[in-house]
């Protein structure tokens, strides 16, 4: 891994509040993601599973965690396996965690070998009456391949067919919306990142660059800073491309006179930055590109004063859907008589502004939360407003993460440039 060492506390206290929700005398069983097949003898670079970091810590495929709090041998109550590291194996992969090394990234006493994991799992889950199974429960996903828990989930079927079974992404998905001050530090480092990839973007950006070069300097920055590289896909859209809500192909040439949208943020240690500015390929606004570019930045600006502890996100987006309708008035793109006979299941703003305002963020970009709960005191959120006007091959967006507090919110982007005279300053500097 490239990112420096995490305090164990993370997960020994992670593990402690998940065991404290689940039913008594019960084991859970959590794995590793998969490695996927990428060609014929190569798969992806291994990226692991979120529940499962966030219990352990452990950043290695092929392992897998037992949590029995009740069980009748203190030993095993807790248990992480890993697999176990051969001269083969570290001539050919590299180094993979010696028992020492996973005790101390993860808090665990008892680590043992995978080979070990059948007999040790016999031997106790037997005496437990319910069995936490891990399943990915994001709204937001749908799959077609059984990915591994949900296998491993019916060999335990199969096994032992009498057990009640349980989820354990109901807990998860309360606990990991609300960040501990570790994860928020993790946050913060990898927004640091974003802001100087994006101050380094500022400084390049210039007509006949292309998108991809733009992609190059990002990841430059990204990879010198420690950072595992990006937590999803960068959008460098220009001109018509930023219309395209998830274009990246990011294989055109930046013409003079158009508006860049950038869509990138650092992924530090497992944890997600999440940022989207707009800027102008010439260095300097149009006319027409900074009214639109001022309205989107009100819009943004009303949004953040409004994630607070105790808002509901459905609320929350009905207001700022009435923010930017009066912004897009002001823009001549709609008329405020039209507006007055629209169908409030269908507003007209969704025209020019047709996703979310804000989602959870952590250890997935759009991270594990509950949308219909209100918000809480820890919770990260985007805040990513947006005019798309293709007629006028004009795309802007603007992005920042918000932390909610006791006493307020923190804009984590706070010392990102925003402002367009600042963003024109610098990239004529």
């Amino acid at each position: 891994m490239k990112y420096l060492p995490i305090d164990k506390k993370l997960f020994t206290s992670n593990r402690k509040n998940f065991s404290k929700r689940t039913k008594g005398n019960s084991i859970a069983v959590f794995h590793s993601n998969d490695e996927f097949p990428r060609s014929g003898d190569q798969t992806f670079i291994f990226k692991q599973n979120a529940d499962f970091f966030y219990l352990t810590g452990i950043d290695q495929e092929q392992s897998i965690l037992v949590l029995y709090p009740d069980c009748p041998n203190p030993s095993y109550k807790e248990v992480l396996f890993l697999r176990q590291t051969n001269e083969h194996i570290a001539v050919w992969e590299g180094h993979k965690y010696t028992k020492e090394e996973a005790r101390a990234v993860s808090g665990i006493e008892n680590i043992q070998w995978l080979n070990e994991y059948d007999a040790i799992l016999h031997s106790i889950i037997n005496y437990a009456d319910n069995i936490y199974i891990n399943t990915n429960d994001n709204d937001r996903y749908g799959y077609s391949v059984p990915y591994r828990d949900l296998r491993m989930y019916e060999q335990l079927k199969q096994k032992y067919p009498l057990h009640n079974y349980e989820r354990s992404a109901v807990i998860l998905r309360d606990l990991r919306s609300v960040k501990s001050d570790i994860e928020v530090e993790l946050t913060k480092k990898a927004c640091e990142i974003t802001r100087d990839a994006f101050v380094r973007v500022l400084k390049f950006v210039k007509p006949g660059v292309t998108e991809y070069e733009i992609e190059a300097e990002i990841t430059h920055e990204f990879l010198r800073q420690r950072a595992t590289g990006h937590g999803y896909n960068p959008i460098i859209a220009s001109g018509p491309n930023a219309n395209v809500l998830h274009y990246i192909d990011n294989n055109q040439v930046c013409q003079s006179g158009d508006i860049m949208l950038l869509d990138f943020g650092a992924e530090y240690a497992n944890y997600n930055a999440d940022m989207t500015r707009s800027i102008p390929v010439s260095g300097r606004f149009t006319k027409r590109q900074r009214e639109v570019y001022d309205a989107v930045l009100r819009v943004m600006k009303n949004a953040i004063g409004m994630i607070k502890a105790g808002a509901v996100l459905t609320g929350y987006q009905e207001e700022v859907g009435k923010i930017m309708t009066s912004e897009l008035i002001g823009l001549k793109l709609l008329d405020k008589h039209d507006v007055s006979k629209q169908d409030p299941k269908m507003p007209l703003y969704k025209k020019y502004f047709m996703h979310g305002t804000s989602h959870h963020l952590g250890l997935d970009v759009h991270d594990f939360a509950n949308r219909y709960a209100p918000f809480q005191v820890g919770n990260v959120l985007t805040c990513e407003p947006g005019i798309y006007i293709p007629e006028e091959g004009l795309g802007i967006r603007l992005e920042n993460d918000i932390l909610i507090t006791k006493g307020g919110n923190i804009d984590l982007m706070a010392d990102i440039p925003l402002e367009a005279e600042h963003i024109e300053e610098i990239m004529n500097s």
